[in-house]
């Protein structure tokens, strides 16, 4: 009780100072100056949207209003919020053809950059052709995506089952671990996020997306090896005992699965502690269960490696993505073995839309433009680049608590106590607006909504990522 008290005084205390810095902010981007200054500074791109005809975004926003769901009314990241009409690669253009220097990419989804030819030419190619013939008819499509997608995981995960979202690829990991296994017990990680079906809001360890009166049985949440707020720092086989405890006196003795983030995303951009994985790899095996990696963020090559569980030294039973995986088509896949997939031929299982032809056409190019353009070494070498940066910015900031993540998936604390790591809610909020004035789009997670989450398209460049420091120290410096 007395958390929850301290926690709504947190919230009212940063609504209140919420209000005062969006109004500060309103009051200083009203001078055109330094505005204009840094626009000035955006790197040059050669291309230019036609002019947009189209509603405007007071309209939408009371079309929203009265006919769109109000969960999704809610999700608008800036007070004035942007009605975005174009995209090119790593860039965004308002109604206006004001260009947005993009570092949100949609939530880690446009991998490749919006509007890249090499994805839309092959799709529009196919959507002529035709659509969807369902995968009860054989078509060439599905069949070359399933291949070259399972070409790119490691040992016997090549049997690949086709969704529509990261919620629907979990649900059907989690079920596949269950049936597997014989057993129901899943363990996952608190501040992970894994969709919001009862299933995976089950697993689901973040109490902003869950629901009270949704039955969610039968999962067990660990301790989060998070070296920057966690209380074995990172001692990632610490955290992992945490597991083994779990084990040990909350189930049979025997579980199902462990299903974790290599990078935890709406969580914050959490880097697991250094051997976690890995401990917590062998624990699970000696259970009896399935290790799931979700990579529905983390996936298709925006951590420098193509996979992040690449770095832990791990091989997984399952694999879930999305997201990156269409480049911002609705697609989904799940990856294991042959031996565990069998389960399914149990009963009739069926995706009426997973890996229909339009949806595998893109998933393919996806995959050709990754290796095309280099998107790997790219995110790996800007993502490095970036994250220095920001690291040295940190020494300039006291409100930057920590800085971290991999390649292109990155993550700013902002804290008002560096000792304390109180959360500065309301200054991320001031700060992103002050940002997105500026030219510059990011977006923002963590439990308390004060880690700003940089998750470029993968052609970001280094004068990207410089502008983007640029405008977060001028920002920051007006504080």
């Amino acid at each position: 009780m007395q958390r929850l008290t301290a926690k709504r005084t947190v919230h009212n205390v940063s609504l209140s100072l919420s209000r005062r810095c969006i109004s500060s902010c309103t009051s200083q981007t009203a001078t055109a100056a330094p505005v204009d200054e840094f626009l000035g500074k955006l790197p040059p791109f050669g291309y230019t949207p036609p002019p947009y005809t189209g509603p405007s975004a007071d309209a939408i926003i009371n079309t929203r209003k009265e006919f769109l769901s109000p969960s999704n009314s809610m999700f608008c990241l800036y007070k004035n919020p942007l009605n975005i009409v174009d995209g090119k690669m790593q860039y965004l253009f308002d109604e206006s053809g004001r260009r947005y220097l993009d570092a949100f990419a949609g939530i880690a989804v446009v991998n490749c950059g919006h509007c890249h030819p090499g994805v839309i030419e092959p799709v529009i190619k196919q959507m002529k052709r035709l659509q969807h013939p369902t995968v009860m008819y054989l078509n060439h499509a599905i069949a070359e995506f399933s291949e070259a997608l399972a070409s790119k995981l490691p040992g016997d995960l090549k049997v690949v089952f086709f969704t529509n979202s990261g919620t629907e690829a979990n649900e059907l990991a989690l079920m596949m671990a269950k049936l597997y296994t014989g057993c129901q017990d899943i363990v996952s990680i608190r501040n992970g996020y894994h969709g919001n079906a009862p299933g995976t809001m089950g697993a689901t360890a973040h109490s902003t997306w869950k629901f009270n009166n949704v039955v969610q049985t039968g999962t067990h949440h660990a301790l989060n090896p998070d070296p920057y707020r966690g209380v074995f720092g990172s001692d990632g086989e610490k955290y992992a005992r945490d597991v083994q405890d779990l084990i040990q006196y909350g189930t049979s003795g025997h579980i199902a699965g462990f299903i974790c983030e290599t990078i935890q995303g709406v969580g914050g951009i959490v880097e697991l502690a250094p051997g976690y994985q890995s401990a917590a790899y062998d624990i699970v095996k000696k259970a009896g269960g399935l290790f799931i990696a979700d990579e529905v963020q983390s996936g298709f090559a925006r951590t420098g490696d193509f996979w992040g569980f690449e770095a832990h030294n791990v091989v997984p039973d399952i694999v879930t993505m999305a997201k990156g995986i269409g480049n911002g088509f609705p697609l989904g896949a799940v990856v294991t073995t042959p031996e565990i997939a069998g389960v399914l031929t149990r009963r009739c299982y069926f995706n009426t839309f997973g890996g229909n032809a339009v949806a595998a056409t893109a998933g393919l190019a996806v995959l050709d433009v990754i290796e095309k353009d280099k998107l790997q070494e790219n995110a790996s070498m800007v993502g490095s680049y970036l994250k220095g940066r920001l690291s040295q910015l940190k020494e300039k900031h006291e409100i930057i608590g920590d800085v971290r993540g991999r390649g292109l998936m990155l993550g700013v604390e902002l804290v008002s106590d560096r000792k304390l790591k109180t959360p500065a809610t309301a200054e991320t909020l001031h700060i992103m607006n002050q940002m997105k004035e500026l030219g510059v789009l990011v977006g923002k997670g963590g439990h308390f909504g004060n880690v700003f989450r940089i998750t470029p398209p993968l052609c970001f460049t280094k004068e990207d990522a410089d502008y983007l420091v640029e405008t977060m120290d001028y920002s920051m410096s007006r504080m």
